[in-house]
């Protein structure tokens, strides 16, 4: 039985997937890491119960993951996403599967006939409890329409209130504190490791914790005005080359996530430029910022929006099966605003959170000082108020980024944040939900001045400190492998009890 079930966000899809499979002692689920190729994995077995979860996650040749559908013999369930630009695959897989359910909260719906996303009607649903993906009218602070590629963008309404944060589950952390004590190994001999492993554990609420097989990392992609007026040490430009080079897979985020077996996707937010591809601008909110020397970097509208889009983003990565997230930066000169939010939410001067960001010279040090100084000047005044602080001196990169990270901290998912920008981003969204840091580890330190301090206002320890600088996730990314190899450490190592060895 070949079943195509698709949904909305939060809409119970992938919970009914495995209910279908419940039946199959031995269900193989296949994510991108595993087979990149997806109509090669579906041919190679066309008879192993296979769950694919989700549709979206292998963008490319339709016509060839239809054809090994259609040619696959054994119980196979395809989850996917309802939205406009999924709705072309949707429809060539549903003509080849034998039964089409949509699910509208957790209700279940069989459409009569052929069937595909955004082809036959379907019921309401109830109004949402978080942000969700729905048709929103552009506003005139937003110098470019919000929709640049016809996908709706999330609406903003109340985009910046959270629910109250649930801290990780610390029953289950004594249990997993508990069970390093009988593996075979003395005491805490694996330092960071075993913390690591309790904290993922906690995140997840069992113990020993459950693989991580469906890291996603996700690089906000923004220009900042400021950039023009050399603080940074390349041109601005470079911000659309490198989003494009990520989208290829050619960067270093692209490199190190293979490796480690995570997902990557870029979203332009902000870059500067008309002609930017659809998909990765699909939730463009606006042509670069204005300028945050004078506190206008954007409109609250605009930082309403993009805190909107980066909790969707969160929720549809969870909702297909994300099991832990990191976000990634791309923009020139975004250090300069991330200085500004660091300096803001921790009290510090201008001179001490500078940076040499991608390595200006004295000069460009001294331009880069100045305009953190004025832009402080603004943000010190909405130090309480974080979508005013976002809007007065960020960008919706960044602003994005806070939404994402609060957002997946309200969906009870770890997240591990990577340098500078991104731990700048991190801040604001612990304002926006207080105690969403629980949800966090640190992948790195950066060589930025400004980091240190962030991670010491957050109160996390790095994991790594290789001198990086880079931003897209590098450093999230490089930390990944070792937070896997915690998990793996938790599930697969003896105890003293199953290897017959004594303990001391």
């Amino acid at each position: 039985m070949r079943t195509l079930v698709l949904g909305g966000t939060r809409s119970g899809k992938s919970a009914r997937a495995e209910a279908l499979l419940a039946g199959h002692d031995d269900v193989r689920r296949l994510t991108p890491a595993q087979a990149p190729a997806l109509a090669a994995a579906l041919l190679d077995d066309p008879d192993t119960p296979t769950l694919i979860d989700h549709l979206g996650h292998w963008p490319g040749d339709v016509e060839a993951v239809s054809a090994a559908i259609a040619a696959f013999r054994g119980d196979l369930v395809i989850v996917s996403v309802d939205t406009d630009d999924q709705a072309e695959a949707n429809r060539a897989v549903a003509e080849v599967c034998e039964h089409v359910e949509f699910l509208v909260a957790g209700r279940i719906f069989t459409p009569s006939g052929a069937v595909a996303a955004r082809t036959a009607p379907t019921p309401p649903a109830p109004p949402p409890a978080a942000p969700v993906p729905t048709p929103a009218a552009p506003t005139p602070a937003s110098p470019t329409p919000a929709d640049a590629s016809g996908t709706a963008l999330p609406d903003p309404t109340d985009a910046e209130v959270f629910d109250v944060i649930e801290l990780p589950d610390e029953d289950v952390a004594e249990a997993a504190r508990a069970r390093l004590l009988t593996l075979t190994k003395p005491p805490n001999s694996l330092g960071r490791l075993e913390d690591l492993g309790v904290w993922i554990a906690s995140c997840q609420g069992v113990c020993p914790p459950r693989p991580i097989t469906d890291p996603q990392v996700v690089v906000f992609a923004g220009d900042h005005g400021v950039a023009r007026d050399g603080v940074s040490a390349f041109p601005a430009e470079v911000t659309r080359q490198m989003v494009a080079n990520i989208a290829t897979g050619g960067a270093a985020i692209n490199v190190l996530a293979r490796r480690a077996g995570a997902t990557v996707q870029v979203l332009d937010l902000s870059v500067d430029v008309d002609d930017a591809d659809p998909h990765v601008a699909r939730y463009k909110v606006r042509r670069g910022t204005g300028d945050l020397r004078r506190g206008e970097a954007m409109s609250l509208a605009d930082a309403r929006k993009a805190v909107a889009v980066g909790r969707a983003v969160a929720d549809q990565l969870i909702d297909a099966g994300a099991d832990l997230l990191i976000a990634g930066d791309m923009g020139i000169g975004n250090t300069t605003p991330a200085a500004v939010l660091t300096g803001t939410v921790t009290g510090k001067e201008p001179v001490v959170v500078v940076g040499r960001g991608t390595g200006i010279d004295d000069a460009g040090w001294i331009r880069k000082t100045a305009a953190i100084r004025d832009g402080l000047r603004h943000g010190r005044r909405h130090r309480h108020d974080p979508l005013s602080l976002l809007a007065a001196v960020a960008g919706p990169d960044l602003a994005a980024m806070a939404g994402f990270l609060a957002q997946s901290a309200l969906r009870k998912t770890p997240a591990i944040l990577d340098g500078m920008v991104v731990t700048s981003a991190a801040l604001v969204a612990n304002v926006l939900a207080p105690g969403a840091v629980a949800w966090w580890c640190a992948g790195h330190r950066s060589t930025e001045p400004a980091h240190g301090f962030a991670l010491a206002e957050l109160g996390l320890e790095p994991i790594l400190d290789l001198s990086m600088r880079l931003g897209e996730g590098s450093g999230a990314a490089t930390a990944l492998p070792i937070v896997v190899d915690a998990v793996d450490i938790m599930i697969d190592m003896a105890t003293f009890g199953e290897a017959g060895v004594d303990q001391a």
